[in-house]
């Protein structure tokens, strides 16, 4: 059985200390008023004092620890004082001051609740949380982590206004300070996470690393190819129609949709055109035939010199378009198939022969998807035109910012339009997929790449649980947040699906959650630990036939019994800019987040 001992005992040191310290003060005062006796006063008196000394360290200690339960302050810190003190935390990540939460803290926080904190901390209307919880650890000390053990990815969640941001604002400077490159999506497009990105570039000496991108914004946004990177040609076709809606995984629309847009990425790709969203709508919604047509020329001419001597008799009548490559088709399979087979111009020409009507109805959740990406401002951000003179701002890739080392801020606009915003983060998410694939595949020993998902359960998708699976290898780390665990549940579909995601995240950052299920998630990865109980009995007895006779008892054992580290509830009850992280290898640690900056004015004063 475990030493057992409750802190929160009524503080029996301090009346002790109080009556030597008395006693001492007395006999040294009145030592005087008895010649005889003088010396003996004087004596006592330092027993006494020594009495006092030997009560004082407890003393000390209960009101101390009575006193941290109190809470602290919010600590601010300067931007540039932040900046100067990262190159001290080499290998490391700074995650703010506390203390490492154990067995005695979950211990002494459940003997506190069995007595109720409210005897020690009044409640405050005016201020968020518990503030004791962080009280158990006593004085903060910085808290450090490895980098190397946010690799595995970290997962943090928390709800609406407990400082998520901030912390964000914290992880994101230091990875801007260390020069790693750098990926936000945040679908609210948060001004202030915007601001704190563009500032840790400008504390690094490097203002020109930081790129933006966002919808609401075109003209001070960069423009950026969702379509830009892969490895197969298949896969910008499964790319876009992973956008159609679906209610199941065999949907034959979105089959369908899918096989159009391969048909259509083929033949751009033959003719060394760069897809685009642009160029996949218009060959989809106004007809193949000018695409076909271009793809059996330069067909054509790699494997049937002078073949317009031959092809004359097909297209001499041909009055449009549409005819000319129906014509061109003919002669194709007449004259050069059997010889010169492609599969390309195979798919083409089913494409071009598909009967127009059905065609339009079959593609009919796709060119929604479409259309939405490529109208209005999109057209340009989403598909951009490097030739166009008229257009200053740049055009960049992921990839090319990656090997920048570049700061780029996407802000997704999901408020304004949430399909919209959801349709881009997903699309922007494989592209990122595609780049960590081939870094992966072509570089031995990549440098590093932070990636940040604010609101991650509205872009999460498969090319989001690949990189979490294998981003590592090609140097990405992945920092996703959430507000509660059934956000991926409702996205994904089922709550198997959803742990599929959360179970590739080795670490977890909990701030203030307040569903209990994501309570429950959060408090089931802690290791459990034995805690005490303190079982007390009594009761009395009388015989029958004596009735004034009785028996009594009373007595008290210790009990022990499995529990979880921390408290699932009190994840409820954590104030703002408070945390409980769970990293690998088992640490759990209790922190408190400064803010970068400086405090605001009072109301009055602002």
């Amino acid at each position: 059985m475990s030493t057992y001992a409750n802190p929160w005992r009524p503080l029996f040191e301090l009346p002790a200390l109080l009556l030597w310290t008395g006693i001492a003060a007395v006999s040294w005062a009145t030592a005087e008023l008895w010649d005889l006796h003088a010396a003996s006063f004087r004596w006592l008196g330092v027993g006494s004092l020594v009495m006092a000394l030997t009560w004082l360290p407890g003393t000390v200690r209960g009101i101390s620890r009575r006193d941290w339960l109190r809470g602290r302050p919010q600590q601010f810190i300067d931007p540039q004082v932040f900046a100067a003190r990262v190159p001290s935390w080499p290998g490391l990540l700074w995650m703010g001051r506390g203390f490492d939460w154990e067995a005695r803290h979950a211990q002494e926080a459940l003997d506190l609740i069995r007595l109720g904190p409210e005897r020690f901390v009044p409640r405050d209307p005016g201020r968020l949380g518990a503030t004791w919880i962080h009280g158990l650890g006593g004085a903060d000390a910085e808290i450090t982590v490895p980098l190397a053990h946010t690799e595995g990815h970290v997962l943090i969640v928390g709800t609406t206004g407990c400082g998520k941001t901030r912390l964000f604002d914290l992880l994101v400077t230091q990875a801007v300070l260390r020069g790693d490159a750098v990926v936000i999506l945040d679908p609210k497009g948060d001004r202030g996470l915007r601001a704190a990105a563009e500032r840790a570039c400008a504390l690094a000496g490097t203002p020109q690393r930081f790129v933006s991108f966002h919808p609401a914004f075109p003209a001070e946004s960069v423009r950026l190819d969702p379509l830009r990177h892969f490895q197969r040609a298949t896969e910008l076709a499964s790319r876009v129609a992973a956008l159609i809606p679906s209610e199941t995984g065999n949907d034959p629309f979105k089959a369908f949709g899918q096989m159009a847009l391969s048909h259509a990425v083929h033949g751009l790709l033959a003719v060394e055109e760069r897809p685009t969203l642009v160029t996949l709508r218009r060959y989809l919604e106004g007809g193949a035939d000018s695409l076909v047509e271009r793809v059996l020329q330069r067909y054509f001419d790699t494997h049937l010199p002078h073949w317009q001597e031959h092809a004359g008799p097909y297209i001499n009548k041909a009055r449009d378009a549409n005819r000319r490559a129906r014509g061109l088709l003919a002669f194709y399979r007449e004259r050069v198939r059997g010889e010169h087979p492609s599969t390309v111009i195979d798919g083409l020409g089913g494409l071009l022969e598909h009967e127009a009507v059905h065609f339009g109805k079959m593609v009919a959740s796709l060119m929604p998807v479409i259309v939405m990406l490529t109208s209005g401002h999109l057209e340009g951000l989403l598909s951009p035109d490097e030739t166009d003179p008229n257009d200053p701002r740049r055009a960049a890739s992921i990839g090319e910012i990656i090997a920048r080392r570049e700061v780029l801020y996407v802000g997704l606009d999901s408020l304004s339009d949430p399909i919209v915003g959801s349709a881009i983060g997903s699309m922007l998410t494989a592209d990122l997929a595609a780049v960590a694939g081939s870094i992966y595949n072509h570089e031995a020993h990549p440098r590093p790449t932070d990636i940040f998902i604010d609101e991650a359960a509205e872009t999460v998708s498969d090319p989001l649980i690949q990189l979490l699976n294998k981003g590592r290898g090609a140097g990405l780390r992945l920092t996703i947040a959430t507000q509660t665990f059934a956000d991926f549940a409702a996205r994904m579909g089922s709550e198997e699906k959803a742990r599929q995601v959360l179970g590739n995240l080795n670490g977890l950052i909990a701030m203030r959650v307040i569903d209990a299920k994501t309570q429950e998630y959060i408090a089931e990865s802690l290791p459990a630990v034995r805690l005490c109980t303190v079982v007390k009995s009594q009761g009395s007895t009388t015989a029958s036939d004596r009735p004034l006779l009785y028996t009594g008892n009373a007595g008290e054992r210790l009990d022990e019994a499995e529990a979880p580290l921390f408290p699932a509830a009190l994840l409820g009850e954590l104030p703002n800019f408070e945390y409980l992280a769970r990293w690998p290898g088992g640490r759990v640690s209790k922190g408190r987040l400064p803010i970068l900056g400086e405090p605001l004015p009072p109301p009055a004063e602002r």
